[in-house]
């Protein structure tokens, strides 16, 4: 039969198992681990809490620890930051001058023209012209070169010749909105975008932007000064026939200035300004994007640096009053031409055949 106690007892011995005998040595070797493991964790803490200090002292004593601020333009109120000495110098901190700095004057001499026969007389649709060996100032043609005339974007060589004077190419200008509503604003740059000088000027010279001019006049120092520099500058030059009411040659009753004067301006940009010299002598240039600015590439308008063998460039405009007027010049066998033309209807091409004609009559000083 089936039994009860018998298979509880039975059960019972198969359960029953011996005690184990309990090892002494194991919890003091389980103290002792625990023991060392924290003290390892404990210096470890202490070394990264030490080097995070000593990174922070070294980072402090370093000029890099200061952040490389991107300084603003005196045409825009802003908070004023102290920059890294390797920073881009700001158009805020300039310190405005008294007046420019003296230049040399362009000597140009007519006497080659008085006592030479011309046989030919270039024809051209220009109402004022004239024509210069830059490499002995001799004039070779000139016609009503020194009437006052409208000279639209030609003004522009002395825009850029004054904010060279005032700034390094690096200055950062930060750009107001004002700029950006004169029109044509070619350069296409926005309100807050900042830019460096070069820039600036590369957009003012090969895109002809007006908002780039006026970017410059008011981002270094504030419009009015800057143009009455502009006229201080023509007073350094000598120019009788020239007077400047904005930086990018909008047509004003009072803004004009004569091809005579024009070509010392642009004699002047070519042999004291290189690196204007090299600006007006670019095809193009690309303006890579940052986080101050978007990306540009402008392309310079002067037809003749594609189209005219040895040109170096200077500047083309246009505007309702002005015509077509342009200031170009290019190096043959060590000789180098200017020839300025206002009041055309064929720029480039009066130019083109002014330059022609004053390579063909070589002079010697």
């Amino acid at each position: 039969g089936y039994s009860l106690g018998t298979r509880g007892r039975r059960s019972s011995r198969r359960l029953l198992v011996p005690a184990r005998r309990k090892n002494p040595f194991v919890r003091p070797i389980i103290l002792i681990i625990v023991l060392l493991l924290g003290s390892r964790v404990y210096g470890m803490l202490t070394t990264s809490r030490d080097m995070h200090a000593i990174a922070a002292t070294a980072k402090a004593a370093s000029p890099r620890a200061t952040p490389r601020a991107r300084p603003t333009a005196r045409a825009v109120i802003a908070a004023r930051t102290s920059a890294s000495p390797t920073a881009s110098p700001s158009a805020s901190a300039l310190a405005v001058p008294a007046q420019l700095p003296t230049v040399k004057v362009p000597v140009f001499s007519a006497s080659w023209l008085r006592t030479q026969p011309i046989a030919e007389t270039p024809a051209i649709k220009a109402h004022a012209a004239i024509v210069i060996d830059l490499t002995t100032g001799q004039i070779l043609y000139q016609q009503d070169a020194t009437s006052r005339y409208a000279d639209a974007s030609l003004t522009k060589m002395m825009t850029a010749m004054v904010a060279s004077d005032m700034a390094p190419m690096d200055t950062l200008i930060k750009v107001p909105q004002a700029a950006t509503q004169v029109e044509p604003n070619h350069m296409g740059i926005s309100t807050g975008e900042q830019l460096t000088l070069r820039e600036l000027i590369e957009g003012m010279v090969l895109d002809s932007g007006n908002d780039a001019a006026e970017a410059i006049a008011m981002g270094l120092v504030d419009r009015a000064t800057f143009i009455n520099f502009m006229n201080q500058k023509a007073a350094l030059l000598h120019l009788r026939h020239t007077h400047f009411t904005n930086p990018s040659g909008l047509d004003d009753a009072d803004h004009f200035s004569s091809a005579y004067d024009l070509a010392v301006i642009g004699a002047t940009l070519l042999n004291d300004y290189p690196d204007l010299r090299a600006i007006v002598a670019s095809k193009s240039f690309s303006i890579y994007a940052t986080a101050q600015h978007k990306a540009f590439n402008p392309i310079n308008i002067d037809r003749l640096l594609w189209t005219y063998p040895g040109a170096i460039g200077i500047k083309p405009g246009y505007t309702g009053a002005a015509n077509y007027c342009l200031a170009a010049a290019a190096t043959r066998n060590g000789r180098t031409i200017l020839a300025v033309v206002l009041d055309s209807t064929q720029h480039f091409t009066d130019a083109a055949t002014l330059l022609d004609f004053g390579f063909r009559h070589p002079v010697t000083r």
